[in-house]
């Protein structure tokens, strides 16, 4: 394989878009520090914010157009970031190159999300592409180790990360999910293929119909990366929505693992947090934690 990352007739940045800010920020990050970037939205998941940068849009199928369009551009390393939905296969219109690449692409779709995001990676790299993630290009995405707002967590809070912690290691290890809810020394919910914030609706919703009984603010979200997670193209994230849901279910804090799960629209998140006087921890996790 080669690595044309490093070569100086290969220069520019390619960075495929999903939707939220990240592709954005990335594109912002490589800019201010003088990298030539191009981006390869995909047509039904990023938004129209990316087009102020040099920019492609792609529609899911597209694959023999993104490389030539790539090769075209001079793209080297390649960021791949932004929330995406699996695509509906049936409505995909494929090019030549994705016909090429069927019986490949057909291979590397089968099995949870990290293994699929794995042969993502790798397809890629066989054509000589570096897949960089978006930290390493923005590393203000992940910055900050300890408590990022005002309030900090109780004696009692701290039982909850230990144990939340504990869980979302188990969950990760399964490639199910990224993070659990630990209330009263005990885990109450572990999240799912739903996501995040559902995981939190459903503590919100067993709180209103009296399931959950705790006076107070209690309870602590724990998000960690799975040990298995390719954080180049994967990595965990939190975000404003996270935190004003978590204010919403009543619960006192939210933990992630530092330098493993990004925080998008960084001061919004920590600003929100301290108006509902919710900790928000960056802490290091030990990778054996188990239950005792």
């Amino acid at each position: 394989m080669t690595d044309r990352g490093n070569e100086p007739d290969r220069p520019t940045l390619g960075i495929i878009a999903g939707g939220g800010d990240v592709p954005a920020i990335v594109a912002a990050a490589a800019a201010a520090s003088g990298r030539q970037v191009c981006l390869f939205p995909i047509v039904g998941e990023a938004g129209k914010g990316v087009e102020v940068y040099p920019h492609h849009w792609v529609r899911w199928g597209e694959i023999g157009r993104l490389f030539d369009l790539m090769a075209r551009e001079k793209v080297g390393d390649v960021v791949i970031c932004g929330a995406v939905n699996r695509p509906d296969f049936s409505a995909i219109r494929v090019d030549l190159g994705a016909v090429l690449s069927l019986p490949k692409i057909l291979s590397f779709m089968v099995g949870g999300d990290d293994t699929v995001l794995k042969n993502v990676v790798r397809f890629l790299e066989d054509r000589g592409y570096r897949v960089v993630g978006a930290h390493e290009i923005a590393p203000e995405l992940v910055g900050g180790d300890g408590d990022l707002t005002r309030t900090k967590p109780s004696r009692d809070a701290l039982e909850d990360i230990l144990r939340g912690s504990e869980a979302s290691l188990l969950l990760g290890g399964l490639d199910i999910g990224q993070a659990a809810i630990a209330i009263g020394g005990r885990v109450v919910a572990v999240e799912g293929i739903e996501g995040t914030d559902e995981l939190i609706g459903r503590i919100a919703d067993l709180r209103k119909r009296g399931r959950l009984k705790a006076s107070g603010r209690s309870g602590v979200l724990v998000k960690r990366a799975k040990p298995q997670q390719d954080l180049r193209v994967d990595m965990p994230t939190i975000g404003p929505r996270t935190v004003t849901a978590a204010i919403e279910a009543g619960l006192a804090g939210i933990v992630i693992e530092s330098g493993r799960v990004m925080i998008v629209d960084r001061l919004e998140t920590i600003r929100l947090a301290d108006a509902g006087r919710l900790f928000l921890r960056a802490q290091a996790f030990a990778e054996g934690t188990s239950f005792q």
